[in-house]
């Protein structure tokens, strides 16, 4: 048995599934790899341990160029979801190659996108499961525990946010954070069956200050206190970020409330 048939029956005998009745496969995945790094538990050989990410040809990995775009451009912006596979594997190699972070698997439901200005891509964004527990978001959103745990799946983290390193362009950031809000809506409802309320990410702090969130009107609810979910030692490991939420509906604290 394979890993991802195994992920697979552990869904089905757990009975893991999203609100639209299908399997938590990614999610279950991806904590079956951390169990078995950690040691706790022995999963078969992957069917391919090299992972491989397609190669980026010309400026995209050599020295960096930068491309002056014209404001006028911007009025070009398309925000199209990541589909088939290459596309996929492109994501993830940009991602890989130019985003701090470096890429992981995201777990639970997902959305990724490419931005396209004039047919070329100038970023990519990836949105994914909210944090389980984030003390100021609970507090601004007045929700009991019940509350949250029934309803976390409304809120959608923005995982993932690269403008290419060789693109410059006045106000591109906050552009594209305000045309994936509009969009991501729909998208979600239709890969999902349901749609989201309110979005949110974490800055790392000093690395960025969050302008762009603050340009597209994302409201800043403070600072997490650098601690991981595993952090039950209380060793504050993590950097410190700054955090952001962008509410979808106007009465998203309802939604979110709803018993």
């Amino acid at each position: 048995m394979n890993r991802a048939r195994l992920s697979r029956e552990v869904c089905e005998r757990l009975g893991w599934r999203r609100e639209n009745g299908a399997l938590k496969d990614m999610s279950c995945r991806v904590a079956l790899n951390r169990m078995h790094a950690d040691g706790l538990i022995t999963l078969p050989r992957r069917a391919t341990q090299a992972r491989h990410l397609p190669v980026l040809s010309g400026h995209r990995t050599g020295g960096l160029r930068t491309a002056v775009i014209p404001a006028i451009d911007l009025a070009t912006l398309t925000i199209d979801p990541v589909l088939g596979r290459a596309e996929s594997r492109l994501w993830n190699a940009y991602i890989e190659r130019h985003h701090y972070l470096g890429h992981t698997l995201m777990p639970g439901a997902q959305l990724r996108y490419f931005v396209r200005a004039q047919g070329q891509i100038v970023a990519a964004l990836g949105f994914g499961a909210s944090a389980w527990k984030v003390k100021p978001r609970d507090q601004a959103i007045g929700w009991t525990v019940d509350q949250r745990q029934r309803n976390l799946h409304l809120i959608v983290n923005n995982a993932r946010f690269l403008i290419l390193p060789w693109i410059h362009c006045p106000n591109l950031a906050s552009r594209i954070l305000a045309l994936v809000s509009r969009r991501l809506p729909d998208d979600w409802h239709a890969r999902y069956s349901y749609r989201p309320v309110l979005l949110e990410t974490f800055v790392e702090k000093p690395r960025f200050t969050g302008t762009c969130y603050k340009a597209a009107n994302w409201q800043n609810l403070g600072d997490t206190q650098g601690r991981g979910k595993l952090d039950v030692l209380h060793r504050h490991a993590k950097p410190v970020k700054s955090i952001w939420i962008y509410p979808l509906v106007r009465d998203f604290r309802r939604h979110l409330c709803n018993a």
